[in-house]
């Protein structure tokens, strides 16, 4: 399943996901995997946090950021 991994798209669909309200966790967890499959990666656990994670370093806002630490440690219980 690779698909093409520069979709401008899904591009826009980041930057305007980052400049809105603060979402759900479900939204955001859903936006992230959604980007996941897009991108041809395997999508596992681990994949999810590396992309929170990644998205942690571009938080505009403490609430955004305290929104993705709280996902990171929901999925990170067993």
């Amino acid at each position: 399943m690779n698909q093409n991994q520069n979709n401008p798209g899904s591009k826009k669909i980041f930057a305007n996901f980052s400049q809105t309200s603060l979402h759900s966790k479900q939204e955001l967890l859903g936006a992230v995997t959604v980007e996941i499959l897009r991108s041809g990666h395997l999508f596992n656990r681990r994949s999810i946090n590396a992309h929170l994670l990644t998205r942690i370093d571009s938080a505009s806002s403490k609430e955004e950021k305290q929104q993705l630490e709280e996902l990171i440690d929901l999925l990170s219980r067993r």
